[in-house]
């Protein structure tokens, strides 16, 4: 029970960060990893309760997909700061170019 507590804080931990931390776009991917982290081992503790060892494609979909947002949210920055040449989100406006 502890861990799914453990689970749950990290979840809302990072939910509380992409909503009241939003100067820097660095630390809105480190809060949305956060969240698909917490989604990643709560669905594992999950199986792990239920004794459903076999069906773990789920933890393995969620787990590919927080790395094609990791890569893509790592490229998004390194072209906005090239754009823009600062990661802050007040910054942004893409209607600009």
């Amino acid at each position: 029970i502890t861990l799914l507590i453990t689970t749950l804080s990290m979840f809302y931990l990072g939910l509380i960060g992409v909503l009241l931390n939003r100067l820097h776009f660095l630390s809105i991917l480190l809060c949305l990893e956060l969240l698909l982290i917490s989604l990643f081992i709560g669905i594992a503790l999950w199986n792990i309760n239920l004794l459903n060892l076999y069906n773990t494609t789920f933890n393995l979909l969620i787990l590919t997909l927080s790395a094609c947002e990791a890569s893509l949210g790592l490229s998004l920055m390194i072209a906005l700061s090239r754009t823009h040449s600062s990661d802050l989100v007040a910054n942004l406006n893409l209607l600009q170019y």
